[in-house]
């Protein structure tokens, strides 16, 4: 089994701001693309035009509708990928040492030459985090873009997760969640950032933002009501002169 390391350098995660995310999916469409033309084993697409269509992915957004206590339900929109667990239940689970933690940064990774896609680290992770690349055989997970994050060949500005270097609404943040003065950490102490399930002890570095509360709902608005209010008692103007022309007809 692999171990994890007691500490890491930083802890490289990604805060996600669900007041902000539109669910556009780009985030989705920008991770399949970089991942699937760069990093590691490309990643697959099962008769994706056919009747059954189905694909590896290491990003997905889920949407819900929820009911506040007064006022309309709201769509929030839930991205998800690896958390990048400090205490990740899928690294300690791995039979062969594939999937490790990294003392450098925290990020987790799978070495995919060591990978028998027996699939414990799936079951380990309790955020449904790990996919099973059915034409490789291997899992697979989001890597935070490795390959981009260092890349000196890159310009600066694009040294970032794709997803985050795409996501139009800058609802996804990145950066060092170990450094309190850091600008997510900063981001995540004013906005009251949250783990997903903290219940289940594994530490995520990743954070959500939660969405704000709609001030100065005043019930249902007509959205037809400013189309639909009567008109002055006197028109004025020619449309006065319409009127009294009118009448006398």
């Amino acid at each position: 089994m692999t171990q994890l390391p007691e500490t890491t350098t930083c802890k490289l995660g990604l805060v996600i701001d669900l007041d902000t995310c539109v669910g556009c999916h780009a985030c989705v469409i920008s991770c399949k693309g970089w991942n699937t033309e760069n990093y590691g084993a490309p990643l697959s697409d099962q008769d994706p035009y056919g009747a059954a269509p189905s694909g590896t992915f290491l990003n997905r957004v889920h949407s819900y509708e929820v009911q506040p206590e007064t006022g309309p339900a709201q769509l929030i929109h839930f991205p998800k990928s690896c958390l990048h667990c400090e205490d990740a239940p899928c690294v300690t689970v791995c039979p062969t040492g594939a999937s490790y933690k990294r003392t450098e940064d925290g990020i987790v990774l799978v070495n995919e030459t060591d990978c028998i896609g027996c699939g414990l680290c799936a079951w380990a992770c309790p955020y449904g985090a790990r996919e099973l690349d059915a034409a490789e055989g291997v899992m697979k997970k989001c890597t935070l873009c490795v390959d981009r994050i260092y890349n000196e060949n890159l310009p600066e500005e694009d040294r970032e997760p794709a997803c985050v270097r795409t996501c139009p609404a800058g609802a996804r943040h990145f950066g060092d969640l170990g450094d309190p003065e850091s600008a997510v950490s900063q981001l995540v102490a004013d906005r009251g950032g949250m783990d997903l399930m903290p219940e289940q002890g594994t530490k995520p570095v990743n954070k959500y933002l939660p969405p704000r509360p709609k001030d100065g709902w005043q019930g249902e608005v007509d959205v037809l009501a400013p189309w639909l209010a009567p008109v002055a008692e006197e028109p004025r103007g020619f449309l006065g002169w319409l009127d009294r022309t009118l009448e006398k007809l």
